[in-house]
């Protein structure tokens, strides 16, 4: 394969992976607590047999993500929570069993009474899964307790029923996971990362929420690039190729 094909051909497939990247992003733009996906391009060596150090490919990494807050925004709604403080995270039984993390704080009642984040169990301070009652008012403190008010019981009468978890696992010690939950990365000597303790001294917003860090205007800006990136390199297969077939007619004149 000619060498120039092969280097704009390896450009054109990062770049789509970039593209992916990016798409993900602005679909994300209205999801609450969401974190933009970070994206870089970095040169790898060409190896292999009787190859000079010389040649070098690019590739399209996503060294983490952004951790640079959204905005908060007043809903009104009493399971809507916004967590404060950048490093504070919301601790959940993720569906592999073990504890991850999110920002998300649209919380939700199924049917049987547990409390979700996007279908999760949202788990409590003492590391299990907050299950309220049915039918009754539901309302979350700043200090993450939560209180359920049934029909006809006197508000004087109600107490705390459970504490949401909050963390502070360090942002740098955080991975996405395919299912768009946190994880922590595991310490030296663990095979997986121990759940972290509660911290009670992290507050939260009641009745808000924490919007997207991704803006619109810049996704696209990334979009329309990638795209002018990726015609770049078609555009010069194509040249390659027509320089190629010149070379053949010229060889098939002097034979």
């Amino acid at each position: 394969m000619d060498r120039i094909l092969y280097t704009a051909g390896g450009g054109a497939s990062q770049t789509m992976a970039q593209q992916s990247v990016v798409n993900n992003n602005l679909a994300n733009v209205s999801t609450p607590g969401f974190r933009g996906e970070l994206m870089a391009f970095r040169a790898v060596p060409v190896e292999g047999d009787a190859r000079l150090p010389t040649r070098i490919a690019s590739m399209m990494t996503t060294p983490g993500a952004d951790f640079t807050p959204g905005t908060i925004s007043t809903t009104g709604r009493s399971l809507d929570v916004a967590l404060q403080g950048d490093d504070t995270w919301l601790a959940l039984q993720s569906p592999d069993g073990g504890e991850a993390y999110t920002r998300r704080g649209d919380l939700q009642v199924d049917a049987t009474g547990l409390l979700t984040s996007l279908g999760n169990p949202v788990l409590s301070d003492n590391g299990q899964a907050i299950v309220v009652p049915l039918g009754g008012d539901v309302t979350i403190a700043a200090d993450g307790s939560i209180s359920v008010l049934e029909p006809g019981q006197n508000p004087d009468a109600v107490a705390p029923l459970a504490r949401l978890k909050m963390v502070v696992p360090g942002n740098d010690n955080l991975v996405r996971g395919e299912d768009g939950l946190f994880r922590r990365v595991p310490a030296e000597g663990e095979d997986v990362a121990a759940p972290l303790p509660a911290d009670d001294t992290r507050r939260l917003v009641p009745g808000a929420l924490e919007g997207s860090n991704v803006t619109p205007t810049d996704a696209m800006i990334s979009m329309i690039d990638s795209a002018r990136r990726y015609d770049m390199h078609m555009k010069v297969i194509e040249s390659a190729d027509e320089n190629e077939q010149r070379a053949n007619s010229l060889l098939s004149l002097t034979s």
